[in-house]
């Protein structure tokens, strides 16, 4: 192996909001990775981020932080409105990007990144966090030589309040999608050849609980559920939970919240999700899923089945079918 290959990758992360912020700590613990630049929109964002990361170089202006800080790849967690023009800067700069979820706000929108993109997406791997979850992994090594996936019931739900905190956002494209690209890797890419789907909508009229269905030519079926209810005496992430099944096997995942239960003036799951980063070091699947970026971006590893530009463009056709399926608007 050669030096290069040996050092820890320069990594840049654009978007310092609270998913951004963790992508920022997990790669200052990661011993495979070196946090050279944060960049945001706006200074106090970088203010507050210096208070948990001193010393690292924070940018307001994404083209200056490529030109000097060295970072040798990005990962790009900012709005979704800004993904596509932010990530086409890097692209064109010859950087790989961990794009995070969703892609874009629309498919027309997605494939102007089409010719940027290499034929196996090695510059560009969506941040599919939860194909780097330990449950998942472990079920998908399950499954080979198992036969066949028949069915799988998947259900996301998270709190009431998620209407405040995401206006305008329906269950399909902010949780459910997490469901899909898990099913997507499952059945090894398969395009559905039957969609169907249903929503509630809250007294405010916003979308509260969305279901849907899809249906493959061998008979396989998958439904998936999604929601915005949880109440708050509940876990803060709400709980998610996966059933499958084929011909003489099932199998259960319960990833959220993790079985760790506090207990104060009412419960708390303090490990929702398998995500931990601090000084002493960073485990969970964002790790997982940076420690593959950094494999990618020094060419000892491929994008991942699930996280390729190729597989994200199918998700979102999927989405859209979804939706109009169930007469909501995109």
């Amino acid at each position: 192996m050669s030096a290069k290959r040996r050092e820890p990758v320069k990594l840049g992360v654009v978007g310092m909001g609270g998913f951004g912020t963790l992508h920022a700590l997990t790669a200052l613990s990661l011993a495979e990775a070196e946090l050279v630049a944060v960049v945001a929109r706006r200074q106090a964002s970088l203010d507050e981020f210096a208070e948990k990361g001193p010393g690292i170089p924070g940018y307001l202006d994404l083209g200056a932080a490529v030109e000097e800080s060295g970072a040798e790849g990005w990962i790009v967690a900012s709005s979704t409105p800004s993904h596509v023009p932010l990530t086409r800067l890097l692209l064109e700069a010859g950087k790989p990007v961990l794009l995070e979820k969703p892609i874009a706000e629309s498919i027309d929108e997605a494939a102007g990144l089409e010719e940027l993109v290499r034929a196996d997406s090695g510059n560009l791997m969506l941040g599919h966090i939860l194909l780097f979850n330990s449950e998942f992994r472990q079920l998908l090594d399950e499954l080979r030589g198992c036969g066949p996936v028949r069915y799988i019931d998947a259900v996301r739900h998270r709190p009431v309040g998620t209407m405040e905190s995401y206006p305008g956002e329906s269950p399909f494209h902010l949780t459910m999608t997490h469901d899909l690209y898990c099913v997507q890797v499952m059945v090894d890419g398969a395009e559905p050849v039957g969609f169907s789907a249903q929503v509630h909508r809250a007294s405010s009229g916003q979308v509260d609980l969305a279901l849907g269905q899809l249906q493959w030519e061998d008979g396989a079926l998958a439904s998936l559920t999604a929601s915005f209810m949880t109440t708050p005496g509940m876990g803060a992430d709400g709980f998610d939970r996966m059933e499958a099944f084929g011909d003489g096997w099932a199998a259960r995942l319960s990833p959220n919240p993790r079985p760790i239960e506090f207990y104060q003036e009412k419960a708390r799951w303090p490990m929702a999700l398998e995500i931990r980063a601090d000084e002493t070091g960073a485990s969970g699947m964002m790790a997982e899923e940076l420690r593959c970026f950094c494999r990618v971006v020094r060419g000892t590893q491929s994008v991942p089945s699930g996280a390729t530009y190729a597989d994200a463009m199918q998700l979102m056709r999927w989405l859209g079918r979804l939706e109009r399926e169930a007469g909501v608007s995109i």
